[in-house]
């Protein structure tokens, strides 16, 4: 499939408001991302955090300009995603990859 019929998949199946979706899991830490649904980084951090069983708030910041406003104000950043654990920002995808590499991820979303 071309990346242009995934995106075009992706927006046909992307929910509508609200703007903030809630997904599984059981684990202690708040974790809220910033993403659009259309970014590859964002689809494959959530998959880290769909993988790890953890619940994440997921603000879509493509259709709600005003939250693109509050990210860059939370975290200096401008690229998505923005993820956030327990208030704290912790970069994008890329840094939570590390820290999973690192294995100091399990312990900042409380699942050890």
């Amino acid at each position: 499939m071309g990346l242009y019929n995934y995106i075009k998949a992706r927006l046909k199946t992307a929910q509508k408001p609200p703007f903030e979706q809630t997904h599984r899991s059981t684990t202690l830490a708040k974790v809220e991302m910033y993403s659009t649904p259309i970014c590859p980084y964002c689809l494959r951090a959530k998959a880290l955090l769909n993988q790890k069983g953890v619940t994440y708030s997921d603000i879509n910041v493509m259709v709600n300009p005003d939250k693109r406003q509050e990210m860059t104000q939370r975290s200096g950043g401008r690229t998505v995603p923005q993820i956030f654990i327990d208030g704290n920002a912790i970069g994008g995808c890329d840094e939570m990859f590390d820290l999973d590499y690192d294995g100091e991820l399990d312990a900042l979303l409380g699942l050890k």
